[in-house]
């Protein structure tokens, strides 16, 4: 039987904190990828705000 997972991005508390990174998923130690939405939302506008992926992917995790 497998473990459940959480969706990718779930409601929660914002703790503005998130780990970037590259075009590979970022996983915890148990192989979960997942951030808030308000954590979801600070990175997208920082990135807005500060460009530093420009013209390519990257993807946040909870930090």
């Amino acid at each position: 039987m497998a473990a459940a997972r959480r969706p990718a991005g779930v409601a929660g508390r914002r703790t503005g904190a998130y780990r970037p990174g590259a075009d590979k998923l970022l996983t915890d130690a148990d192989g979960v990828s997942a951030i808030s939405l308000a954590d979801f939302a600070v990175a997208l506008l920082d990135e807005a705000e500060r460009p530093v992926h420009q013209r390519t992917r990257f993807t946040v995790a909870s930090a």
